[in-house]
């Protein structure tokens, strides 16, 4: 990039997030706390691809701000029993290849950044409405009310580099605790998670300074309807709030409050395994990016002997 477009970067860098700490409030998840038999093991390899134009602050002199982002990832989870309660755990590591370019006055310039963006660790238990069962005692197990809380913890292993304004990692830990609350309908079940995104600061951004984060609050609803066990089909919307940033105490005028919606169709494929596709868009985006994502996810689980 040319130097004009490394000045401002200080200011885009606290609206625009190339890596996976962009998208983190963007999340849209049903089923996430949909509980599985004691002892069942899950592998997963996942493609997300993103596309879309960044909303800055009209005041700067930056326009065409557009991004391409694509995110393969491997996971892995468990479930297991805490207090005779359903609960699980797992780790998922993206890498991630991006593509950022736009005008700064009415000079082209653009960005590429490639490699491994921070992991994410999630731990999640149900308080009320699947307790933690046999394989044999979910075969008769009925969908119920469910409340379950969880965690995120995404540690600053992504790739980073302070003398690049726009890196992939984020050099800072985040968290996000979570409450889930479903209810079934017959076929359908409807779902309502509330969290919040927490940061502590980067303290070596862009040669030292200090890029500090409010907390962004994120509300995801799905209604989800199930036409046999591992094919259903969700439609899933979300708000989310807040994010201001500051850098060396200066603050940003990025504040967010943006919403997004999609579908989820979940296919059975051989026993134990399914393919999960994805399609989401912004709905309403104030600051930060108007991503339209696709994504495709496999699924294969195995259980304990």
């Amino acid at each position: 990039m040319t130097t004009p477009f490394r000045v401002n970067a200080a200011l885009l860098l606290a609206m625009i997030v190339l890596p996976v700490a962009a998208v983190r409030a963007q999340e849209l998840t049903p089923n996430a706390y949909a509980p599985s038999p004691l002892g069942t093991n899950v592998g997963l390899v996942a493609d997300t691809y993103s596309s879309g134009d960044i909303a800055l602050d009209p005041s700067l002199p930056v326009t065409g701000l557009h991004a391409t982002i694509n995110v393969p990832a491997v996971g892995y989870g468990r479930t297991f029993a805490l207090f005779d309660h359903y609960a699980n755990w797992g780790i998922a590591v993206p890498y991630v290849s991006g593509d950022l370019h736009g005008y700064y006055l009415g000079e082209y310039q653009a960005v590429h950044r490639t490699g491994f963006g921070d992991p994410q660790l999630r731990v999640a238990a149900n308080l009320y409405g699947a307790p933690a069962m046999t394989a044999q005692q979910f075969a008769s197990y009925r969908p119920q009310t469910i409340v379950g809380i969880s965690l995120i913890i995404a540690p600053p292993l992504g790739a980073y580099n302070n003398s690049k304004l726009i890196n992939i990692g984020s050099n800072r830990w985040s968290f996000k605790p979570e409450l889930g609350i479903s209810r079934p309908y017959g076929p359908w079940t409807l779902e309502m998670d509330l969290g919040a995104w927490f940061f502590t600061d980067n303290t070596n951004f862009n040669h030292g300074k200090t890029r500090s984060q409010d907390p962004i609050g994120a509300m995801q609803l799905h209604a989800i309807y199930t036409f046999k066990p591992r094919l259903w089909l969700a439609v899933d919307g979300n708000y989310y709030t807040g994010g201001r940033t500051s850098i060396n105490g200066s603050t940003n005028f990025d504040l967010q409050r943006n919403s997004r919606i999609g579908v989820t169709l979940s296919l059975p494929l051989r026993r134990l395994q399914s393919v999960r596709v994805t399609y989401s868009r912004g709905a309403r985006t104030t600051i930060g990016g108007d991503f339209n994502s696709i994504g495709v996810s496999y699924q294969f689980v195995w259980l304990d002997r």
